[in-house]
């Protein structure tokens, strides 16, 4: 059964999916429930038909508050997501930044072996099921611009001043 919960955190709220496979789905922070919905039913999770998520059994909420606070880097979340294999290639790059690093769409494109697919680079990060646990954040432009952000640019880059702060 698909359950959703939600946290708060001093960035915004960010909700998120769990059914018995894993998580399914967390949102970006600060976007608003009613167009989290709408983007996870696009992507074929039965949002309408979820319960809510009232005693936490995976971790979300209890490992995205640690990562607030600064206390874990790294998410021993058990994941549960599909895309196209070329979005699979990119979500698993992603999961390889260390926490605190950067990496530019550039960078990941040749990391996965397709040197001139940046912007498809950047399309695979806008549909990224799992914010903040795949690390779409920490992707740039190569001009060294943050580029986009399903969260609106001031929560990646709090996200990225975060990090920051707390991998010294």
């Amino acid at each position: 059964m698909l359950s959703i919960g939600m946290v708060t955190t001093v960035v915004g709220e960010i909700h998120y999916a769990t059914d018995e496979t894993g998580v399914r789905a967390i949102s970006a922070p600060g976007v608003l429930l009613e167009d989290w919905l709408r983007s996870t039913g696009r992507s074929g999770l039965r949002i309408d038909q979820a319960v809510q998520d009232e005693t936490d059994l995976l971790g979300v909420r209890a490992q995205l508050k640690e990562y607030m606070s600064g206390e874990r880097q790294k998410f021993s979340l058990p994941l549960s997501y599909s895309g196209t294999p070329f979005q699979l290639r990119v979500w698993k790059a992603l999961l390889e930044i260390p926490y605190g690093e950067l990496r530019s769409y550039a960078d990941i494109a040749r990391e996965i072996g397709s040197p001139r697919a940046a912007r498809a680079v950047g399309q695979a990060n806008n549909r990224n099921p799992l914010a903040i646990v795949i690390p779409c954040h920490r992707v740039v432009a190569s001009n060294s611009g943050l580029g986009g952000y399903a969260g609106g640019l001031a929560s990646k880059e709090f996200l990225l001043q975060l990090e920051q702060r707390w991998c010294g």
